[in-house]
């Protein structure tokens, strides 16, 4: 499967890691850190997989309390950005941070009180 940007993601264990041009961030509206496109898929109404790819970025101040996420922010702090020297350590904190995402399901009752809120217009 492609990104949008062409890049092919052969299986899904491999992401697409970008620090370089970094979205907003789309709870808090500051600068992320980091965005990582990812291999993901879903069951559709029929029980069909349906292949895609899930975008998520890294966000210092909405990610801190993540305890994957804060090793990684951590990187960012204490080294002051990506060189050389630890760009090994970021692709492993990167993977490991990658697959707790994956790990994330919805909480159903948030939604459904998110969704009463917007029909409410209080969103």
């Amino acid at each position: 499967m492609s990104d949008p940007d062409g890049f092919a993601l052969d299986n899904e264990d491999e992401f697409l890691l970008n620090i370089d041009q970094t979205p907003l961030c789309p709870r808090c509206e500051t600068r992320t850190k980091m965005v990582v496109r990812f291999s993901s898929s879903w069951k559709n109404g029929r029980a069909e997989e349906v292949p895609g790819l899930k975008e998520v970025v890294l966000c210092a101040a909405c990610d801190h309390a993540d305890p994957a996420a804060a090793e990684l922010l951590a990187l960012f702090t204490v080294d002051e950005g990506v060189t050389t020297s630890n760009m090994e350590m970021l692709g492993s904190l990167s993977a490991a941070w990658v697959e707790s995402v994956r790990q994330r399901t919805v909480d159903e009752e948030l939604l459904a009180d998110e969704h009463e809120r917007w029909l409410q217009g209080k969103l």
